[in-house]
């Protein structure tokens, strides 16, 4: 470090501080919905980055289909392409809870396995409709280009893009959780199950609206990782480590934890990469979140659950 002058080092950190923003935004989407999933239902999802390829894939599709029948509606379909994805991951994750997790409630390592295969089918389904090589959809111009604030620090507008629709999505969630009358159902089902079924919550429908929610949110995810890098078949799989390591470092069911934890890894991740390696940077990361894990296995914000 000591070969950049001061100007250079607040550049830096200015600038890799924004792209840990970028990256921030897209694990805090994904560990949002795998934070309701993993913390509320203790399904262990595997399968929770290939429903945010699916939401990528589907920005791809609207985007291919806008620009081959629809010109004119290129420079807006990206909106309604988010609101897409959302609907159709969500629409695949309460099939896949009907069809396959429901079966599994309490057998945490079966919901594992079950999840990983399901992963490895949507993978090969993707390679199979899409191809084995990634692919990006035409992001339209008022995405493009970059706001300057001083001659030295260029800030992408799809970063800040995908930081306003993070935070939409975040207050959305918290108010869907803490203050609608649904919210409370899970928040009960959560806490006691037998209980909640005995005053009249539908807890089976409770389950499944709640897998659906937390995988529609991954495929918001899915849409927003457009804006930053390619999608292939795998690319889910290379953010699930990422984006459970994010859940377990903030504490699981604790969305305040998820948020912190997300902000503090995607930070750490942005300024080591510039200085050393990007796999030396993840090795000093994830060394960091053991040792505080050993310290405080219950996370950044331990959850008060009621036995």
């Amino acid at each position: 470090m000591g070969e950049y002058t001061a100007q250079e080092l607040l550049s830096i950190f200015a600038m890799q501080g924004f792209s840990g923003l970028s990256l921030f935004s897209v694990l805090l989407l994904m560990a949002l919905g795998l934070a309701i999933i993993f913390g509320q239902m203790g399904v262990i999802n595997m399968a929770h980055g290939e429903f945010m390829a699916v939401g990528a894939y589907t920005t791809y599709l609207i985007s291919v289909l806008s620009e081959e029948y629809f010109p004119g509606f290129v420079e807006y379909y990206f909106i309604f392409a988010i609101a897409l994805s959302f609907l159709v991951a969500g629409a695949l994750g309460y099939l896949a809870e009907l069809a396959l997790i429901r079966h599994l409630y309490k057998r945490p390592l079966d919901t594992l396995l079950a999840t990983w295969g399901l992963s490895l089918i949507m993978q090969q389904g993707f390679r199979s409709i899409f191809g084995a090589r990634e692919v990006s959809p035409t992001l339209p111009d008022w995405l493009m280009g970059s706001y300057q604030p001083i001659e030295s620090i260029d800030i992408p507008i799809n970063g800040m893009f995908v930081l306003g629709l993070t935070t939409f999505v975040t207050l959305a969630v918290f108010y869907l959780m803490f203050k609608s009358s649904w919210g409370l159902r899970v928040r009960a089902t959560t806490q006691n199950r037998v209980m909640s079924g005995a005053v009249g919550i539908n807890t089976k429908k409770v389950d499944r609206l709640t897998f659906a929610l937390g995988c529609g949110i991954a495929g918001i995810a899915g849409a927003a990782f457009t804006t930053i890098a390619s999608t292939g078949p795998t690319t889910g799989s290379l953010y699930i480590v990422d984006t459970f390591m994010v859940v377990v470092f903030g504490g699981a069911a604790s969305l305040y934890g998820t948020i912190a934890s997300a902000f503090s890894i995607a930070q750490a991740q942005s300024i080591l990469e510039f200085f050393i390696s990007g796999s030396m940077a993840k090795v000093f990361t994830l060394l960091a979140i053991v040792i505080f894990l050993m310290l405080r296995p219950e996370g950044l914000f331990a959850s008060k659950v009621r036995k």
